[in-house]
């Protein structure tokens, strides 16, 4: 299967470094021009548009804090200043700052929803509000493409992350509720929600592979472009039918694999 998502213009948020970079570059390999946000790592984000240009694809560095909504407002409006519109969007910033519950700080929990939570909200919103504007721009079958990146985190809890799975559950639902919403329009918005997959965000947690693996029935651990495929299957006219689903990504981690001999 080929996918080809030529003529269409990408926002990814947190595209520097780990998920977002991959699909940055998966994004643009298949034809799409790429706006590469970050928030601190310009340098970065710059690597990855020159990686993109060098192999003859179309992207520019976009500097904002999505759980900013001026900031927000800004990024679309350079995106459709540079590329004529946007079609795809893919919300996938996010952090973590982890904490035993009783330790945790309210600065700790509040920046984490901010960013995980709140920052997909803004950048969504601002998704739907662009593609409605602009209507149908005659390159894909949806007017416009909505990805959220979640975790499995949705669904395990974690002990020692509420923050970062409490922001996780929070965006299954929002991703599903606002698919309900403007499936109507044509706009289709799905979810994925990766397992372990060895990036800086989850380094420590990635580091005992030993005892990762116990977790994993398949018996490896991710890496980013396993994720980038998968989004960016969702975000083509392959996917077209598929509407407020979350694709899990994880080797099976999230079968609960501590029940494969009855518990």
């Amino acid at each position: 299967m080929h996918i080809d998502l030529t003529g269409q213009a990408a926002i990814i948020t947190g595209a520097s470094s780990g998920l977002g970079r991959a699909a940055a570059i998966a994004f643009a390999a298949a034809g799409a021009a790429v706006a590469v946000n970050y928030n601190s790592s310009e340098d970065k984000a710059r690597e990855v548009v020159d990686q993109i240009v060098q192999a003859g694809g179309k992207a520019f560095a976009c500097a904002a804090d999505t759980s900013d909504e001026a900031a927000v407002t800004r990024m679309f409006d350079e995106t459709v200043e540079r590329f004529g519109g946007v079609d795809i969007v893919f919300a996938n910033a996010g952090l973590q700052k982890d904490a035993a519950y009783a330790d945790m700080t309210l600065a700790d929990w509040k920046q984490v929803i901010d960013v995980n939570l709140t920052g997909q909200f803004l950048v969504t919103r601002e998704a739907v509000r662009r593609f409605r504007q602009q209507g149908d721009r005659g390159v894909s079958r949806a007017i416009g493409k909505i990805l959220f990146m979640s975790s499995v985190h949705e669904v395990i809890p974690w002990a020692g992350h509420a923050n970062y799975a409490a922001s996780k559950g929070g965006s299954g639902m929002l991703m599903r509720t606002l698919a309900q919403e403007v499936a109507g329009d044509r706009i289709r918005v799905n979810g994925i929600a990766p397992g372990a997959i060895a990036t800086a965000i989850n380094a420590d947690a990635t580091a005992d592979q030993d005892k990762l693996l116990e977790l994993i029935p398949y018996g490896r651990v991710g890496d980013p472009d396993d994720v980038a495929r998968a989004a960016l299957f969702l975000v083509s006219d392959a996917a077209d039918y598929i509407v407020g689903s979350t694709l899990t990504i994880d080797g099976a981690m999230s079968l609960y694999p501590g029940f494969r001999d009855n518990g």
